[in-house]
């Protein structure tokens, strides 16, 4: 039923590359199906001036796509010298998402800057740069534990994110971009390790769904995230 043949709870596949670049103190190629998203991890020595002189850290984001990430060339943010809303929206998502398995104290006053760059788009974009921004993020917390400039992990727990929706009538898992552009609803999940919701964001595309069909979505987002997390350890251990 599904355009890629996967069963309806079935994930693309997942790989994480870490240590893709040379200088960032913490980087990830995330690759799901299709869609590959560079993350990369800054730390720097300063905060936000809202948060100056408090001693709690700060973990932020930015978010980009190339301009042949998707089937036809989009021109570059830059050169129209604005960030467009939806760019804006997913970046704020990125940043808000990895704070929230962030222990602020323990990470000290300093920033974390996660940069996701989507290599190449096959939907789902938003979900793949949280989950490998974390690994990014991840990293380069271990480099500040390693040279013993903090001394507790402040990563509380991995955060991941999927994406779920209805499908020709059906609740399906990871949604590619055919499914994406013809879903009658789609939303997206992002979830700790333990499972515990951080942000949904779910919306009708033309039709209404029941709680039962959102109650579904929400058993294929533990299960992606399940996934996704496994692929996060498995890559930093």
């Amino acid at each position: 039923m599904r355009p890629s043949g996967r069963e309806l709870n079935e994930m693309r596949p997942v790989s994480i590359e870490t240590g893709f670049t040379k200088h960032a103190e913490g980087s990830a190629l995330i690759r799901i199906g299709d869609t590959h998203v560079l993350c990369t991890a800054t730390i720097e020595d300063r905060v936000p001036p809202f948060i100056k002189g408090s001693g709690l850290g700060w973990v932020t984001a930015e978010y980009g796509m190339l301009p042949r990430a998707t089937n036809t060339r989009m021109r570059r943010e830059a050169a129209s010298g604005k960030q467009g809303g939806r760019t804006v929206e997913i970046q704020r998502l990125i940043g808000r998402s990895l704070r929230a398995g962030v222990d602020r104290v323990a990470l000290g006053e300093r920033q974390i800057t996660v940069d996701c760059d989507v290599l190449q788009a096959d939907g789902g974009t938003r979900c793949a740069a949280i989950t490998g921004g974390w690994v990014a993020l991840r990293l380069a917390v271990d480099k500040l534990m390693k040279a013993g400039d903090i001394i507790s992990n402040p990563l509380l727990d991995p955060v991941a994110a999927i994406s779920c929706g209805v499908y020709a009538g059906q609740p399906v898992l990871d949604l590619d971009y055919p499914e994406d552009s013809e879903a009658g609803v789609d939303g997206n999940f992002i979830m700790t390790g333990s499972k515990q919701l951080i942000e949904v964001q779910m919306s009708a595309e033309g039709a209404t769904f029941s709680r039962s069909q959102m109650d579904a979505l929400v058993d294929l987002a533990e299960k992606g995230v399940e996934e996704l997390v496994a692929a996060q350890k498995a890559a930093t251990a």
